[in-house]
């Protein structure tokens, strides 16, 4: 992981975001030596966001609805 200065990132950004592109290695960009941004490159397939990915860990065994009594719901 790479660390460099804002005022170079402003400088230099569109060779900072072919740099990640190319080598995958993030960049954290820093404010007065304090960690502002980190520049990560983008993945589309993240397993981790897949829509209905935990769909079947749930499985309801008995009526939900009978506990609380049908007219609260």
């Amino acid at each position: 992981m790479k660390t460099m200065a804002i005022s170079e990132f402003k400088a230099h950004c569109l060779q900072v975001f072919g740099r990640v592109a190319r080598t995958k290695e993030t960049v954290v960009v820093t404010k007065r030596g304090n960690p502002l941004v980190e520049v990560v490159l983008f993945r589309r397939n993240d397993e981790s966001l897949t829509p209905g990915k935990l769909s079947e860990t749930l499985v309801f065994k008995k009526d939900i609805v009978l506990p609380l009594g049908e007219s609260i719901w």
